[in-house]
C-alpha cells in the first residue's frame, strides 16, 4: 500500500489510486452536488482486480472524507462501499444529511447517462 498515490481529477469526477507505474489501480466516481447545497457525492468504487485485497478502496474513501474535511462540504454517500466504509469509521465520516442524500439520488436521476 506504500506506493499508492491519490489524485483527485475534480473535472473528471474521479479520485484516482496510483500504483507504481502510475497506472490507476482503483477510483471512487463522484459528483460534487450544488444544491440545496455543495456536497462530495462518491457513486462508485473500482479497484483493479490484480489490487483487490490491498486496502486501496478503504484509502479512497478517507481521503475523500478528508477532501470534504478540507474544502467545509459533507459527503452524501451513494456508492455502497462508501456507505459502509462511513459506517465503520464515524470518527472520519460525519452521518450524511438525509435531504443531501435525497437531491443526490435526484440528480442522478436526472443525469441517467453520467454514471
Amino acid at each position: 500500500m506504500s506506493d499508492i498515490e491519490i489524485r483527485d481529477d475534480r473535472p473528471a469526477g474521479r479520485l484516482e489510486a496510483l500504483g507504481d507505474g502510475h497506472e490507476v489501480v482503483g477510483r471512487i466516481e463522484y459528483f460534487v452536488l450544488e444544491s440545496p447545497r455543495p456536497a462530495l457525492v462518491p457513486v462508485h468504487t473500482i479497484v483493479e482486480p490484480a489490487h483487490e485485497g490491498k486496502g486501496i478502496a478503504g484509502s479512497l474513501a478517507r481521503e475523500l472524507y478528508a477532501i470534504a474535511a478540507r474544502e467545509g462540504v459533507p459527503v452524501a454517500p451513494l456508492c455502497p462501499y462508501v456507505v459502509k466504509w462511513a459506517a465503520r469509521h464515524p470518527e472520519e465520516a460525519p452521518a450524511a444529511d438525509p435531504e443531501l442524500l435525497s437531491a443526490a439520488k435526484d440528480w442522478l436521476r436526472a443525469h441517467p447517462g453520467r454514471f
